[in-house]
């Protein structure tokens, strides 16, 4: 459904070590720095972390979540810890167990240094 999806930062050199380290737990490799970018290319897609181009400060949206495939609730854990430990916060209950019309899911929410909000999710079969 997506080619890319890409969030502001008002640090790269932060934004790039935070994402560096929590994408890594996803064996997603380091990003590619394109002067005020930086790409994390896979097969499955691009995400992408950008300084605003229109040079006023970047914000993290009100009710909006960017969710990454987890392959277990042990990788999910790694994710969550991989995030705190670079400067996100944790959000939300802590990571566990959710069930809901989505069936059942391991989810770990956090802030990225910006205020993006993200979740490690993993469907439970």
């Amino acid at each position: 459904m997506f080619s890319h999806i890409m969030i502001g930062t008002n640090d790269l050199d932060k934004a790039k070590t935070f994402y560096d380290a929590l994408l890594g737990t996803l064996d997603v490799p380091p990003a590619r720095v394109d002067g005020h970018r930086i790409f994390y290319m896979t097969p499955t897609g691009v995400f992408s972390v950008s300084e605003p181009i229109n040079g006023k400060p970047a914000t993290a949206p009100n009710g909006g979540t960017i969710g990454f495939a987890c392959s277990s609730p042990a990788q999910a854990d790694a994710w969550h810890a991989a995030g705190v430990a670079n400067g996100g916060t944790t959000c939300e209950d802590p990571p566990g167990v959710r069930e809901g019309g989505m069936g059942k899911l391991y989810l770990a929410y956090l802030r990225d240094p910006d205020g993006n909000k993200l979740c490690g999710l993993h469907r439970m079969g």
